[in-house]
């Protein structure tokens, strides 16, 4: 009996907030258990939504402010301020340089720039906050921080001693790093960064070659990308002293687009995002006492056990024994190898143009639920005339 789901989604990018996505999701478990208990608990991965989602679960608030987003222009942004008391900012670094800010013409990770994160940070500071947690997700940037740093006071100068233009394009003419002018309040303030720590800076599985293309890279521009963080990692390590990180590969340097790197070497602790953000969700607790699971994301392939939410969810909800089926947007390479997804199913019920999915994505994971549950439903109620042998897998839900 199907008397209690958890609805555990992360927000599906460019199209559904985590929240729309829980929302969407509980419409179509209504249509089949309209009895059941709904537990929502929409996830934030320190992506878009991030900051609005804690605020609202530790009764904090949000700041509004303008800053400058990842095209140059000047926007409505904001950040967190957790709990009652307010001394934890966060800063969504998708609020002010995410993927989604930046028009599809104007798509060139080389020219994108991270400076309005270093506007969020000292706007922060200047609320006298004791701890500041930088989320990371969701990204329009590959300028390793590079931008945050120079709003937060760094001088990144070319060989002839000019301060460098914004973008990761213009990192392999980095020649020194001056840190007179940063802030000095960085350094009575602790930094974390929720990140994902298989994204590396650096390297063959370095972040310009693997989110690169999905920024509007080129071939070309991937390998130029790569070279300039290679001599951003230089650079920082040496100017800056870092002694504490292995900036070029350590675990979450790469993260949205490098900003790790960059607050890394200002000191940051860079932290598993889940580790880091769940906890404010009482996840654990709520898992722990449903009949069944259902989680969701964009895209369920070969990633997902890298740190996305569907994986993690999974983790988590199998330390109680619970079923878990996992809907995306796309169904990838390694869809069936999730740890801990009992059953899968694409959300699209038929090929369809990318623009119509993305606008009809509350609609479509809404009949997609329908459709896996009464399948749920229906293999629940068939008898079980033999056992099956060799290695199990994840049903696909089509």
């Amino acid at each position: 009996m199907l008397s209690r789901v958890v609805v555990a989604p992360s927000g599906f990018k460019e199209s559904l907030s985590a929240q729309a996505a829980a929302d969407a999701i509980a419409d179509g478990v209504r249509r089949v258990l309209p009895d059941a208990e709904i537990d929502r608990v929409p996830l934030v991965d320190g992506g878009e939504g991030t900051a609005v989602a804690l605020a609202a679960a530790t009764g904090g608030r949000l700041v509004a402010l303008p800053a400058t987003g990842p095209v140059g222009d000047r926007l409505g942004t904001h950040f967190a301020l957790l709990g009652p008391a307010g001394d934890t900012a966060l800063v969504e670094m998708a609020a002010v340089a995410g993927l989604s800010l930046v028009p599809h013409s104007l798509r060139d990770p080389g020219a994108t720039t991270t400076y309005g994160v270093g506007e969020l940070i000292r706007a922060a500071l200047d609320t006298g906050v004791r701890r500041i947690l930088v989320g990371c997700g969701d990204s329009g940037t590959s300028d390793g921080g590079a931008g945050a740093l120079q709003a937060l006071g760094a001088r990144l100068l070319d060989p002839d001693g000019f301060e460098l233009p914004p973008g990761g394009g213009e990192l392999l003419r980095l020649h020194r790093i001056d840190p007179a002018g940063l802030d000095p309040r960085l350094a009575r303030t602790e930094l974390l960064v929720a990140c994902n720590p298989y994204n590396v800076l650096c390297g063959e599985r370095g972040v310009a070659r693997v989110f690169g293309p999905q920024k509007g890279a080129t071939p070309a521009q991937v390998e130029h990308l790569s070279a300039g963080l290679e001599n951003w990692a230089y650079v920082l390590t040496r100017d800056l002293a870092v002694t504490h990180t292995e900036l070029r590969t350590g675990p979450g340097t790469g993260a949205s687009g490098g900003l790790g790197a960059a607050l890394a070497a200002l000191g940051a602790r860079l932290l598993p995002r889940f580790d880091v953000l769940l906890g404010h969700l009482d996840l654990d607790a709520r898992l722990a006492r449903a009949d069944l699971v259902v989680t969701a994301e964009g895209a369920l392939d070969h990633q997902t056990p890298r740190g996305k939410v569907p994986a993690e969810v999974a983790r988590r909800a199998k330390r109680y024994g619970r079923p878990v089926l996992a809907l995306a947007g796309t169904l990838g390479e390694g869809a069936h190898e999730v740890p801990g997804v009992d059953a899968f199913s694409g959300i699209l019920p038929a090929p369809m143009a990318l623009a119509e999915a993305l606008v009809r994505a509350g609609e479509l994971l809404t009949d997609a639920t329908e459709r896996a549950l009464r399948m749920i439903l229906l293999g629940a109620r068939l008898p079980a005339h033999a056992e099956v042998s060799g290695t199990q897998r994840p049903s696909s839900v089509r």
